[in-house]
């Protein structure tokens, strides 16, 4: 039997994304739990192992966010072909290599079966791949990395009785990088599938940056120098100083470029001025209100990205 499990903090969010994919997902044996979350995503999800662990029939648990849609009907026969061989501990659709903290997305992303869909200026998709899989890099496969994405998580059953979330990083950043490291540390693997899903999400994926970057200290203070994490060139405080100063840097540029982007704001302000208020615009002001007057109506153009990027290119063309 696969279960599926959930924990919840907007029941409508789940009732919108979650629950339709899970539904679609699941056999007629599986068991689904959506519970209330209990505090943080570590202790949630820890409840929902302590439920399932006593249980001899199951075949994996699925954890899945409130936000997060499975696509495939056959997602259970994936996740058993996955699971096939014994050594296998976790399975997800968004994996990747070379991890050494919990910005996992700055390494090597082997596969990435999802989409992000966001509400934001009228809503839209940004896929997790910007490449074909014929025109992939060496590393970019289904098959064993180091960490996944959380968002949707298979369990195999020695994992659920055998690990647990570590409650003291936090309320919800790196619980899957943690999970993932603890898996791997026991000789089990981590491994990507080709299973589809959908993350509905706000582009501002981390509106207060404060809990993400305790996380961080948090796990990389656990695992440093094991698993990979904290790992690179020179020693921990070479790398402090070096991150300290590439943060400076960033901002930097980020001033930079904001004190460029006024500049080329006043430059075309003064243009506009220069123009109306120069005596030809003047004098032919009352040319102008006779042919507002007298031509005939014309349908405006659908302004469409496409053809914003061509007259904006048109314009800035000498």
């Amino acid at each position: 039997m696969i279960a599926f499990g959930s924990s919840i903090t907007e029941p409508d969010v789940y009732g919108r994304c979650a629950e339709p994919g899970i539904r679609r997902a699941a056999e007629s044996d599986s068991e689904i739990r959506a519970m209330a979350a209990i505090g943080s995503v570590f202790r949630s999800y820890n409840a929902l192992l302590d439920e399932f662990a006593g249980r001899e029939d199951l075949e994996a648990l699925v954890l899945v966010h409130q936000d997060a849609e499975i696509v495939d009907a056959d997602f259970c026969t994936i996740v058993r072909r996955a699971l096939a061989e014994p050594e296998v501990g976790l399975v997800g659709c968004v994996g990747a290599i070379g991890v050494r903290s919990i910005a996992w997305w700055e390494a090597s992303v082997t596969c990435a079966s999802f989409i992000n869909r966001y509400d934001e200026h009228g809503g839209g998709d940004l896929p997790s791949f910007s490449w074909a899989w014929s025109d992939a890099p060496a590393y970019a496969r289904v098959g064993e990395v180091e960490t996944l994405d959380g968002f949707v998580l298979v369990l195999s059953p020695w994992v659920v009785r055998k690990i647990r979330f570590d409650e003291q990083l936090g309320e919800f950043h790196g619980y899957d990088l943690d999970l993932c490291l603890q898996v791997r540390e026991a000789g089990r693997k981590v491994i990507t599938a080709d299973f589809r899903a959908i993350h509905y999400r706000q582009l501002d994926m981390v509106p207060d940056p404060e809990p993400w970057v305790d996380a961080h200290v948090k796990l990389a203070d656990k695992w440093d120098g094991r698993m990979g994490i904290g790992t690179g060139a020179g020693s921990w405080r070479d790398r402090a100083l070096r991150a300290e100063a590439d943060t400076e840097a960033a901002l930097m540029l980020a001033h930079m470029n904001s004190l460029e982007s006024d500049a080329r704001v006043l430059e075309l302000q003064r243009a506009l001025a220069e123009t109306t208020e120069s005596i030809s615009w003047r004098m032919t002001a009352p040319l102008r209100w006779l042919h507002r007057r007298t031509a005939p109506k014309r349908r405006r153009p659908e302004l469409t990205p496409r053809s914003l990027s061509k007259s904006l290119t048109s314009a800035e063309t000498p």
